[in-house]
């Protein structure tokens, strides 16, 4: 199996499944003369400022995570704290996943994605990840250099477009985005040295039934818009709550044997609506 199309972010990461081998973590180079604030747009050229009501720090999303009809492990997805970076405030956002003892038996995960995410204009600044999957490692640090609009890895400096993302703070991004039936979302995204045109597709609206809830949700598609980037086959899906969250609780993807499923079962900090009974969510977590 391709290791890093089934375990690392577990969201977009499919969409990605191109692995970035032997990368060492190289300097943080983009240092910029001077701070902005990000609430001035004039002291800042590379300002915007996007509407976010889905989510904040202290948000945490669990995930169990199934290869075919095996419980495989868990994924998470969080933000724990704010940060400032290059002068901006940001949110980290930390995504996990780990094996459970069983499946650790004959292949152990323990795949990690840190991404630094500008609060007001939902852009990466900073990705970085480390892959243990079995017995192969990668480390990698992708800077996302906004004002010259690059990307700087250990082996190259890259010209992006304006408010390119990283392969986690797409999502991000996707969840503060007004979503409508038949409708696309394009995002400029970089991973593993390559940069590419991400669409997101928006299929229909559904209910749907988890371990942590019944949700109305959209179900939306990540694509490349060109063909002949990565050799990924199969499609991945993702069902995003109907409401102003936009909160991932399903994720399903296809491999050559089968397909690997991705299911919340606990959520804190996210304040709901139940479509149940109309009552407010518990903020503590909830889990079955």
């Amino acid at each position: 199996m391709r290791r890093s199309a089934i375990w690392p972010l577990l969201i977009f990461a499919a969409v990605v499944a191109t692995r970035a081998s032997g990368q060492t973590v190289p300097a943080d180079t983009t240092a910029v003369s001077g701070t902005a604030s990000p609430d001035s747009a004039s002291a800042d050229p590379l300002y915007r400022e996007i509407r976010n009501t889905a989510f904040r720090a202290g948000e945490y999303l669990k995930f169990v995570v199934r290869f075919g009809p095996i419980r495989a492990g868990f994924a998470y997805m969080e933000i724990p704290e704010m940060v400032d970076y290059q002068g901006r405030r940001c949110y980290r956002a930390v995504s996990r996943a780990e094996s459970n003892d069983f499946f650790s038996t004959f292949y152990k995960v323990r795949d990690r994605a840190i991404s630094i995410i500008d609060s007001v204009g939902i852009f990466s600044w900073r990705f970085e990840k480390s892959l243990r999957e079995g017995k192969y490692k990668a480390d990698v640090v992708e800077i996302f250099d906004q004002r010259r609009h690059v990307v700087i890895t250990r082996k190259d400096t890259v010209e992006v477009p304006p408010f390119t993302q990283d392969v986690l703070s797409a999502l991000y991004y996707v969840r503060t985005q007004p979503l409508k039936v038949g409708e696309t979302i394009a995002v400029p995204t970089f991973s593993d040295g390559k940069k590419y045109p991400l669409e997101v597709h928006v299929w229909k609206k559904e209910r749907v039934r988890v371990k942590a809830g019944k949700f109305d949700c959209y179900v939306v598609e990540p694509m490349l818009k060109s063909t002949g980037i990565f050799k990924h086959k199969g499609r991945i899906t993702v069902w995003l709550t109907d409401d102003s969250h936009r909160m991932p609780v399903l994720m399903k993807t296809e491999i050559l044997v089968g397909s690997i499923v991705a299911e919340l079962i606990e959520f804190r900090n996210v304040y709901l609506v139940s479509t149940e009974n109309g009552k407010p969510a518990a903020q503590q977590a909830n889990s079955r």
